[in-house]
C-alpha cells in the first residue's frame, strides 16, 4: 500500500526529499521532509525555538499534539512536537513544528500548524523543515517507524553534473555550490543525476554519511555516480558501498542532495570546511 504525493502538495515547498536522514521513520522513502519558502539551518544563530511558519501540508482535522524529548544537541531545542491530522483517508504525522493547533481544529492545506523549530533530530547542516508520513487510521500513530510508502505525483528531472561548481553560500557546517543549475525554475521539480545501469534517475539523500539513500525514477541494479559505482538499489532504495566524497582532493562528510523546484545546487557537508564564497570545488568519488 503506497500513498501518492500530488502536485498541489509539492508545489506549497521549493524542495524536498524523501531519504536525506538517518531515522528509522524515513525507511524505504515512507516519508518525506519538506522545506518551505524560509528554511533556516543549525549554523544560525537565532532561537531553535522560534522558526518560520509551518504551512499544513494536508487538509483535515487534528486528532492529537504530543510533546516529545529530542536528542540533546547544542544548537537545537530539548523537545519536539508529534501533530497527528486524519485526512479522513490516511492518518498524517507531522514533525519539527511547534503547534499553535490542537485536537479538534480543522485545517485546510496551506493553513499555518505553528513554526518550525530546529529539533536535535537534525544534523547541524539541516534546514528547518515539515516532517510528514501516512499511516492507516487504525495503525499505531504514534511509533516512529511504520508509515506507508510514498509515491511522487510529479516527474522529478535528473540532471546531469561534473561535479564541479563554485559556493555561493557557506555556514559553519556546510557549503553550497551553484551547480548544477537548474533546467527550468519554477516550473518542475529536478534533482542531481545518477545512473542504474545506464539509465538515468535522481539520487536523493545523504551521500555517503546516512546509510542509505535512493533513487527516484530509477530501476534495481547498480547505481553509478560520478564516474563511480556508488551502491546498489532495490528499484528506489540504495544500499551505499564503501566510498567517501572528496573535495578539492580533500576528504569531506558527504553530499546533502534534494530535489528542488527552483535550484539543484549541491550542498556539501563538511563541519570546519574552510570554503569561501567564490571558491571553485571539484568533487569526486573515491571507492575505499
Amino acid at each position: 500500500m503506497a500513498v501518492t504525493l500530488d502536485a498541489a502538495l509539492l508545489d506549497r515547498y521549493p524542495r524536498f526529499s524523501l531519504y536525506n536522514s538517518p531515522y528509522a521513520a524515513h525507511d524505504a522513502g515512507a516519508a518525506i521532509d519538506l522545506y518551505p519558502e524560509v528554511a533556516i539551518d543549525g549554523d544560525d544563530d537565532r532561537d531553535p525555538a522560534d522558526g518560520g511558519p509551518a504551512p499544513s501540508p494536508v487538509a483535515g482535522e487534528v486528532l492529537d499534539t504530543r510533546t516529545v524529548d529530542a536528542p540533546s544537541k547544542p544548537y537545537a531545542v530539548e523537545q519536539d512536537h508529534l501533530i497527528l491530522v486524519d485526512t479522513g483517508e490516511h492518518v498524517t504525522r507531522v514533525l519539527h513544528v511547534d503547534p499553535t493547533v490542537s485536537a479538534g481544529d480543522r485545517v485546510a492545506a496551506g493553513d499555518s500548524l505553528g513554526r518550525l523549530i530546529r529539533s536535535g533530530f537534525f544534523a547541524p547542516w539541516v534546514d528547518d523543515h515539515v516532517h510528514l508520513g501516512f499511516r492507516p487510521s487504525e495503525a499505531n500513530h504514534y511509533r516512529a517507524s511504520g508509515s506507508l510508502r510514498l509515491e511522487l505525483g510529479v516527474d522529478v528531472r535528473p540532471v546531469q553534473w561534473d561535479g564541479t561548481g563554485t559556493v555561493v553560500e557557506t555556514g559553519g557546517t556546510y557549503a553550497v555550490l551553484d551547480t548544477p543549475a537548474h533546467p527550468d525554475p519554477g516550473d518542475c521539480f529536478a534533482g542531481v543525476a545518477a545512473t542504474v545501469d545506464g539509465r538515468p534517475c535522481v539520487l536523493d539523500g545523504g551521500f555517503p554519511h546516512y546509510e542509505g539513500g535512493g533513487v527516484l525514477g530509477g530501476a534495481a541494479g547498480p547505481v553509478a555516480f560520478l564516474g563511480e559505482r556508488v551502491g546498489t538499489s532495490d528499484g528506489r532504495t540504495v544500499a551505499w558501498d564503501d566510498v567517501t566524497v572528496q573535495a578539492n582532493g580533500e576528504p569531506i562528510t558527504g553530499l546533502s542532495l534534494f530535489c528542488g523546484r527552483d535550484s539543484v545546487g549541491v550542498k556539501l557537508v563538511r563541519p570546519d570546511h574552510g570554503f569561501a564564497v567564490g571558491d571553485g570545488v571539484d568533487v569526486a568519488v573515491a571507492r575505499d
